[in-house]
């Protein structure tokens, strides 16, 4: 469980530039949820999650995981690390060692497991991903393809098994098999590990698809939050936020204004796929 209260971080405070970026958000996350972080650009998302992950501390406010400030000044970076993973965007640039099993072992060596236990995490690790532990475990992380290495680079995080994994843009520059690909990588791990997962995305339909939970950031401040079906029901206040809707409810959207009765409650393509259907047999 996370729960943030009265959050606020300023960036060079009492500088000629000082610059609130996250101003009194507060926010519960239930355990083994799946939320979606939108925003437009300077809106606050990497910020805050700079914050769940300790990168970062705040002005005011506090963040509470089971129970556990992690905010407050005694706490480690190692205590945090074990419970929060951050996947940064394009996170294959951090892969650094001459194998892929030492790139993903990294992490748990760090924090503190014997060389027995990373390997068993690393053999583990690998196969959540999708990858073959036996085809790539000794290759260079850098003789592979894009998307794979997107995959071990993820890998390295969840073999440090957090309870909580934020992903930032985790399909940035992806071609769509790809993307889908690593998005059904995230559900695959969000399954298997009962762990929360917090998204961070500018792609609507993956995460009205993923989300059962939506965060909408604006100028630093929590302007939206609630089911998929509650954030995107306001088109237009999402659009006042430079924001827009998922695909499949932009076209219901648009059916809509052209005098033609379809649900609002639509927000993927294959609900999408199942009212078209309903309508042209209720047509004949």
């Amino acid at each position: 469980m996370i729960e943030v209260k009265n959050l606020t971080h300023i960036y060079s405070e009492g500088m000629p530039y000082e610059s609130a970026a996250i101003k009194d958000i507060s926010f519960r996350i239930e355990r083994g949820s799946f939320v979606g972080i939108i925003g437009h650009t300077g809106s606050g998302k990497s910020t805050l999650i700079q914050h769940l992950n300790g990168l970062l501390k705040p002005k005011s406010g506090s963040i509470v995981i089971n129970d556990i400030d992690i905010t407050a000044r005694d706490i480690t970076m190692r205590e945090i690390r074990r419970k929060i993973g951050l996947v940064f965007q394009y996170p294959e640039y951090q892969l650094f060692e001459e194998t892929v099993h030492k790139d993903v072992a990294f992490g748990p060596l760090n924090l503190g497991l014997t060389q027995e236990e990373a390997d068993k995490r690393v053999v583990e690790a690998i196969g959540l991903v999708g990858l073959n532990y036996e085809e790539i475990a000794q290759r260079s992380p850098f003789e592979l393809s894009g998307g794979q290495k997107r995959r071990v680079a993820i890998a390295g995080v969840i073999a440090m098994k957090p309870q909580i994994l934020i992903l930032d843009e985790p399909t940035a520059g992806l071609d769509p098999k790809a993307h889908a690909d690593i998005l059904k990588m995230i559900e695959t791990i969000h399954t298997a590990e009962n762990i929360s997962i917090l998204l961070v995305s500018h792609n609507m339909g993956d995460i009205a698809r993923l989300a059962d939970k939506v965060l909408v950031l604006d100028r630093g401040r929590l302007a939206l939050m609630g089911t998929p079906t509650e954030v995107f029901a306001n088109a237009d206040r999402l659009e006042t936020l430079g924001l827009g809707l998922p695909p499949a409810a932009e076209l219901m959207k648009a059916l809509r204004e052209r005098g033609i009765e379809v649900s609002h409650d639509i927000l993927t393509i294959e609900a999408a796929e199942e009212e078209l259907h309903l309508l042209m047999q209720n047509r004949k």
